[in-house]
């Protein structure tokens, strides 16, 4: 079975810190994962942090994120790889994100966003690994 889902479901409107659902990825083949970063809406002068934490259980959290994206600012999509063969016993992930705004209006961060999460098939990280020591 191929993961290929929502961590955070699109047009999901936050204004405050929080985090996503548990997620289930035991059942991946491969344990290398394309997560796309997707804003859609934002008001200027504010900061959106994204990360992902790994579970055994889905119930205690890993301390440290497994994964972070950069901070963002602006609309539009931002992808990450992220690989779990170093944490077998990661069988759940979840996101979490953090909000910063600053300025004049409101003081109150909007930001529509949504995660998806895509198990990369072991042919195609094969032939990109392939392709990435031939360019070395």
């Amino acid at each position: 079975m191929s993961i290929d889902t929502s961590l955070i479901a699109a047009k999901t409107v936050i204004s405050a810190k929080g985090d996503g659902p548990a997620v289930d990825v035991s059942a991946a083949a491969n344990r290398v994962f394309l997560l796309t970063l997707a804003i859609t809406k934002i008001v200027e002068q504010e900061s959106l942090d994204v990360s992902i934490y790994g579970s055994a259980d889905g119930t205690a959290w890993s301390p440290k994120s497994l994964v972070a994206f950069s901070q963002k600012f602006y609309c539009g999509e931002s992808p990450l790889l992220l690989d779990l063969k170093a944490h077998p016993e990661v069988k759940f992930v979840r996101t979490h994100w953090e909000v910063a705004r600053w300025g004049r209006g409101t003081e109150t961060a909007m930001f529509e966003f949504c995660v998806t999460i895509k198990e990369v098939p072991a042919d195609i990280l094969r032939e990109a690994t392939t392709e990435a020591k031939a360019m070395a």
